[in-house]
């Protein structure tokens, strides 16, 4: 994620900011342009970036959704028919507000999903509301209607043709680290939640009767096997002894679309980390044997081009070191994988799909 600067006054600013700290202005995100920019309004509707007094410069509207706190700070075009953000327009559910609790989920929800939205843009992915186009892309944040939060419970999270479905208890950070441990997950977060169900999405897009579905199947099995089958399996009798030899994560051993799906999942987190950590100057040492040490520039963008051999040997020393500082602060491992070869090679297809796309 890039850091920002208040186009008003230079406060260092971040993405899920609405206004500057230090001057006041208000912060809107240009999704076309992945900027945050201060504006100044001109009437009851309308901004104008801030400090931009030439009338050819486009004034712009607040989404809908900024009348919530905090849940959007996304702009539209003044002449954008919609009322909502390219990100809120994707909603088709969101939780029932007359729930006090539900107002905390939601924001929580449409931050993680934000985050998503934004490496989509970056990386030039296709994204397009599921209302507008059958193909595209829609979310259901739905709640139980019970008390209960389990894996079998009523609304389970999942992707069905372009449908996200999320249940608004992964939103409570006590109930989902009770599902973590109850799962004997390593990691279980809103973001990875939506991060790995965009890629069963992606997977039907870009790989489902594509020229990618051999070489798919070359490293992450046969998908027509019984789906329904294997996750009962998976759940019944858990994953082999020695999944860390295949599979980034022991769910990705349940079948190959959710190899697939934890893949994609993870290949977002490290573009993601890895850009943070060069907006932040980090430098880090490669793993391999006699490698000079790489400096992550400020303004690195490694969704842009990036080598991916490049990535992964700056990556596995920047995971060391994350590690490092969590167990310092006597917190457990930010960073709970091992990457084995052959997951690495998945990760270097998820990384050849999404280069192939010809959009960056």
């Amino acid at each position: 994620m890039k850091l920002y600067s208040c186009t008003g006054c230079g406060q260092l600013v971040f993405f899920e900011n609405t206004q500057c700290n230090h001057c006041g202005a208000l912060l809107g995100f240009v999704p076309e342009q992945l900027t945050l920019t201060a504006f100044e309004p001109v009437d009851g509707t309308l901004w104008r970036p801030l400090g931009q007094q030439d009338f050819t410069v486009p004034l712009y509207r607040q989404c809908s959704n900024y009348q919530y706190q905090a849940v959007c700070n996304w702009m539209l075009p003044a002449d954008d028919p919609h009322d909502f953000c390219i990100a809120c327009r994707l909603n088709r559910t969101i939780p029932d507000l007359g729930q006090p609790q539900n107002r905390g989920f939601w924001l929580s929800l449409e931050t993680e999903k934000r985050r998503l939205i934004y490496s989509l843009l970056q990386l030039g992915l296709p994204l397009i509301s599921r209302s507008i186009d059958p193909t595209g892309l829609e979310f259901d944040f739905l709640e139980d209607t019970e008390p209960t939060f389990s894996e079998s419970g009523r609304v389970l999270t999942g992707h069905s043709e372009g449908l996200i479905t999320l249940n608004i208890a992964e939103a409570d950070p006590v109930r989902r680290e009770k599902m973590r441990s109850r799962m004997a997950e390593p990691y279980r977060t809103l973001l990875g939640h939506f991060r790995h169900e965009s890629g069963h999405y992606y997977w039907d897009r870009l790989i489902r009767n594509s020229q990618w579905l051999f070489a798919f199947r070359e490293l992450f099995g046969d998908e027509r096997q019984d789906y329904a089958a294997a996750l009962q399996r998976h759940y019944s009798e858990g994953a082999s002894g020695d999944w860390q030899q295949q599979h980034v994560s022991a769910y990705a051993s349940a079948h190959p679309w959710e190899d697939w799906a934890e893949t994609w999942a993870h290949y977002l987190h490290i573009l993601d980390t890895l850009e943070t950590a060069g907006q932040f100057g980090l430098s880090v040492q490669p793993s391999l044997s006699g490698a000079a040490g790489v400096q992550l520039a400020q303004g690195f963008n490694p969704a842009l081009g990036a080598d991916f051999d490049w990535l992964i040997q700056t990556w596995l020393p920047l995971t060391t070191a994350l590690n490092s500082l969590n167990r310092s602060m006597g917190h457990d491992h930010a960073y709970p994988f091992v990457l084995a070869p052959a997951v690495i090679n998945k990760l270097r297809l998820v990384h050849q799909v999404i280069m192939a796309q010809g959009l960056l």
